[in-house]
């Protein structure tokens, strides 16, 4: 790669990552399918023109956000399906999860919560084939597990979609705790208190 090949390069990418995160700052109180594609590259502080070297239209940037926000999650949720000890311990640390990912990726969390039942098709499918994946994997894990292991197929996925439902209840409840200037306590206990009635359920479902 040439000097100049490798400048050009870098401006790419710095451009791509100024529209990403001029998105995510307007997101904060606003839905997607009310952003406009001016005002994303006014705020990142490029030419309109400019976009369209990136994103085909603000679509495809809302799915860029999702992938951002969960793909790279999947290979830590597997660890966690995968790590010994009783379901307290693995509650706990997916409870962690949810939380890092919330302290550390905030404005992507919150766009997740508002868009997965937003206007714009193709982010809420986009979120949804994410969470069908999340979903698989738990569902290969609790057909692992002792407990469920011979439980109809239908009665796996219930529980692993209640699960995965459960992690963005959790994430939710942690964004709702820091607007209202609460420490995360409260959420955590309650997340932890609803993860061992689901299991408790789970010991005594007849399979």
């Amino acid at each position: 790669m040439s000097p100049s090949t490798g400048v050009r390069e870098t401006q790419r990418r710095r451009t791509r990552r100024a529209l990403l995160d001029a998105a995510l700052s307007l997101l904060e109180e606003r839905s997607l399918g009310s952003l406009g594609l001016r005002e994303v590259t006014r705020a990142a502080g490029v030419a309109p023109t400019a976009f369209y070297r990136h994103f085909r239209d603000m679509d495809e940037l809302g799915t860029t956000l999702v992938e951002e926000a969960l793909a790279s999650l999947h290979t830590t949720v597997r660890d966690v399906l995968a790590a010994t000890g009783d379901s307290e311990r693995r509650g706990e640390a997916a409870v962690r999860l949810v939380a890092e990912l919330v302290r550390t990726r905030p404005a992507h969390v919150r766009f997740l919560v508002r868009e997965r039942h937003g206007g714009v098709a193709a982010v809420r499918e986009a979120i949804a084939d994410q969470l069908d994946v999340f979903a698989e994997e738990t569902g290969a894990a609790l057909a692992a597990d002792p407990v469920s292991a011979a439980w109809a197929a239908q009665d796996v996925t219930m529980l692993s979609r209640l699960l995965v439902d459960h992690m963005f209840m959790t994430a939710s409840a942690f964004l709702a705790a820091s607007l209202r200037g609460e420490d995360w306590t409260a959420a955590t206990r309650t997340a932890l208190g609803q993860l061992r009635l689901i299991h408790l359920g789970r010991v005594h479902w007849p399979g």
